[in-house]
């Protein structure tokens, strides 16, 4: 339900232009949203929980309910403070029945249990991704544009995007765009390449996702087209029989 398997799609806002993207993410439906919603709770819960058991075992290894930061239990404007503030948010969760549950466990490991579990756990929660999207933008005259987004719905609920990498490579320097094949275990896997001039290895458009044998020759129609073409698109060109590199493989877990 949160994630499907890489598929196409294109816009041409013009002629001499064409932007290829490969995607993970299903459409953005209701139901979607609100299991991207439950992931991020999921996610800020699991984040809190690391601050606790950080706070119990290093901080506060007594097991002692800590004194309030305000004593009467209310924030007024003349006291407030954003440090004060987040040291009594803190308070209230370590001082709930779930917050001491997890002190107490927090307490009865060794230190450097507690400090792997920590790690993994925030790692998990702030850079385990759910989407990938990765977009090839071709303009004429100009070069192509190269993108890849590994998304969570962190900042959105449409998968919102916390990686991004960029790569621009301008026209006088590609030689030539061509598919590749490689082999994957004992798989055959087509993969679109740019040769580029002045470099030794190929440069591998797609690398995460390496999609299908029928989405590459799609772009590499379009991408050619849109390229070096005066009058628009290609649509009727080769499926790319003979136009092979011997380069080098950059991207993804191929086997040569």
């Amino acid at each position: 339900m949160l994630t499907t398997t890489p598929y196409l799609t294109t816009r041409r806002p013009s002629p001499t232009t064409a932007e290829f993207t490969l995607t993970t993410c299903p459409p953005l439906t209701l139901p979607l949203r609100a299991a991207l919603f439950g992931v991020l709770c999921l996610r800020f819960i699991a984040v809190l929980s690391v601050i606790i058991g950080i706070y119990s075992a290093f901080f506060h290894p007594s097991g002692l309910l800590p004194p309030p930061i305000f004593p009467s239990g209310r924030i007024t404007l003349l006291d407030f403070d954003l440090n004060n503030f987040l040291l009594h948010m803190l308070h209230l969760l370590y001082v709930s029945s779930p917050g001491q549950s997890l002190a107490h466990l927090a307490v009865s490991l060794p230190p450097y249990a507690v400090l792997a579990l920590s790690g993994i756990t925030a790692y998990i929660a702030l850079f385990a991704r759910i989407h990938t999207t990765e977009s090839l933008l071709v303009l004429r005259g100009l070069g192509i544009q190269m993108s890849s987004n590994v998304g969570g719905g962190y900042f959105r609920l449409g998968g919102g995007t916390y990686m991004k990498r960029t790569r621009f490579i301008p026209t006088e320097k590609i030689q030539d765009i061509l598919i590749n094949e490689a082999f994957k275990g004992f798989e055959v896997r087509y993969y679109l390449v740019i040769v580029v001039e002045g470099e030794e290895d190929v440069v591998v458009c797609f690398p995460r996702l390496l999609p299908r044998r029928k989405i590459v020759e799609k772009v590499w129609r379009g991408a050619r087209g849109c390229l070096y073409e005066k009058d628009g698109p290609v649509m009727s060109a080769g499926a790319g029989g003979g136009s092979t590199h011997n380069g080098n493989w950059r991207g993804g877990n191929e086997k040569g």
